[in-house]
């Protein structure tokens, strides 16, 4: 690069960077909310990356402005929450479209879920944001503090009022196993703290009245970091790893029911049916099959004894069938609960019986149960499910065996808990998810779901079998590789070996220790590490 083409640029950094922090009233709220839809195109199904670096980027100088004002952490709260609403209303719209499954009973909510939540959660990218804001420093270094508060509220988003750790900013990576690899150390919250350092490094020294070579550090970092990021990736990929047992096989359907058909009582004969069909054709009559049907696809199985003697009739002695289901069960008081469960249904001596249930126990607010129900019922809010007091939760995680490889089940939502899929100390040999992403349409929302199942694979170096009503049904491997998958509004079946498990990850040791230490030794970089407080970048 010449001098004076060197100069330009140079200038044309201080120029932007200067114009984004002059702005003000709805311009800066315009910028930050679009800054803010930018990184929610980095998530599925898009996964435009440097949008994410774009995103933050354009929220460190927007804050470098807030710091410079006379009201520094109301000024960053607020930028922080509208990038927030900008994110989450590109990054979560797809949940309005559970509304419009029973149009006459619920469409009237849809707009409020589409612009209340974004709101709601953006209260965490404020005060992400306002926190930060109290403790900025000058070039890199606030870069690096930024990126440790954000993946802490990152954190606390996930765990607060039940949590919902949707698109966690590392979750960006999860659209291909190379990118994500690491979380096998760390975890989703770890992957996001590295994925905002390097997203929000270029801008590092953006807008100083610096040498075009040292404004220009910050991007080549970000770039160079992605590259180490995904090379470690490659290694970690091509290194041994376990073959696929030879006597356990998986069957994973995915019966493609349309929503308002699988819920109509009337139906669920004719839903069992096209699922026993898709069961039952060629299987191997060696070895352990398992069979999934997803979430509640066979509701209160327990109790339907002709439908028992079908499955006995149509399935080999060597199959367990493992199906979504609903229970019910009185109480100490006598009243009846209902829970959103997994049936297993092994062959027995007596035929083919329910032999064990697990509980979903994160249940979905709103969605299964209706927060301060007497106070919500009186303004007219419902639950979607179709019982008066939603579903009961269950007791917590669980490993299961039922002959062969035990396994630890999840419910739809379950699976995007990092950390949370089964019992301290009761490692499984592999994963089971059952879904139902019919709720959601053709939207993003199916496709996020399935990156998240990806990473907890990745976490625990466990494989996931993942059976969806419609969705993605997949079967993915300990490194978060999807060996096969059936896409979204395809009815079918995915026919496999179980792959092989990794021993325990680092993740799986030591839980998210390793990410709070990486947080503390880059926030006390980042504090501690020389030069004042800074009201601002000088430009």
């Amino acid at each position: 690069m010449s001098q004076t083409s060197a100069g330009q640029a140079g200038d044309g950094f201080e120029q932007l960077a200067g114009s984004l922090r002059a702005l003000s009233g709805w311009r800066k709220a315009a910028t930050a909310i679009g800054a803010g839809a930018c990184g929610a195109l980095a998530m599925a199904p898009v996964y435009a990356l440097p949008l994410l670096a774009v995103a933050f980027s354009v929220l460190i100088l927007l804050i470098d402005a807030a710091s410079a004002s006379d009201k520094p952490l109301r000024r960053a709260f607020w930028t922080g929450w509208q990038f927030g609403f900008g994110y989450f209303l590109v990054g979560v719209y797809w949940m309005a479209f559970s509304f419009f499954v029973q149009a006459e009973e619920f469409a009237w909510m849809a707009p409020f879920a589409v612009t209340g939540m974004p709101a709601f959660l953006g209260l965490f990218t404020g005060a992400a944001c306002l926190t930060a804001a109290a403790f900025w420093r000058p070039g890199w270094r606030r870069v690096v503090l930024f990126a440790c508060v954000w993946a802490l509220f990152e954190f606390t988003r996930g765990h607060v009022l039940t949590g919902l750790p949707w698109n966690l900013a590392g979750q960006a990576l999860a659209g291909s196993a190379i990118g994500a690899q690491t979380a096998a150390w760390y975890g989703a919250y770890g992957l996001s703290l590295i994925t905002v350092l390097i997203a929000a490094a270029p801008a590092a020294w953006a807008g100083y009245a610096l040498p075009i070579k040292r404004q220009l550090l910050g991007p080549i970092i970000s770039i160079a970091a992605t590259a180490v990021l995904f090379a470690i990736g490659a290694i970690r990929l091509v290194a041994p790893e376990p073959a696929p047992s030879p006597e356990t096989f998986v069957r994973i359907i995915q019966p493609n029911i349309p929503q308002r058909e699988k819920i109509d009582p009337g139906l669920w004969r004719r839903n069992f049916d096209r699922q026993l069909a898709l069961s039952s054709e060629g299987l191997p009559d060696r070895g352990r099959i398992f069979i999934i049907w997803p979430e509640n696809g066979a509701p209160l199985i327990n109790e339907a004894a002709s439908a028992l003697a079908d499955m006995e009739a149509a399935l080999s002695p060597n199959a367990v069938l493992i199906a979504g289901a609903v229970r019910r069960a009185e109480d100490e008081t006598g009243k009846m609960r209902f829970y959103n469960s997994i049936a297993v249904t092994p062959h027995t001596a007596q035929g083919r019986k329910v032999v064990g249930f697990y509980d979903k126990h994160h249940l979905v607010p709103f969605g299964e149960y209706l927060p301060l129900q007497g106070l919500l019922r009186a303004v007219g809010l419902a639950q979607l499910a179709p019982y008066d007091d939603g579903f009961s939760a269950g007791e917590g995680p669980k490993v299961m065996k039922a002959g062969g490889p035990s396994f630890a089940p999840m419910i739809c939502y379950e699976a995007i808990f990092p950390g949370a899929i089964y019992p301290r100390g009761e490692r499984p040999d592999w994963l089971l998810t059952v879904t139902n992403d019919a709720w959601f349409g053709d939207t993003s929302g199916p496709r996020q779901h399935l990156d998240q199942a990806r990473l907890r694979s990745i976490e625990s170096g466990l494989p996931m079998a993942r059976s969806a009503n419609t969705g993605i049904s997949a079967l993915i491997d300990a490194k978060g590789r999807i060996v096969e998958r059936v896409r979204l509004y395809e009815p079918g079946r995915i026919d496999a070996a179980l792959p092989g498990k990794l021993p325990r990850t680092i993740y799986d040791r030591v839980g998210n220790w390793f990410f709070f230490a990486l947080v503390a030794v880059f926030f006390a970089l980042s504090v501690y590490s020389g030069g004042a407080r800074s009201r601002g970048a000088r430009s």
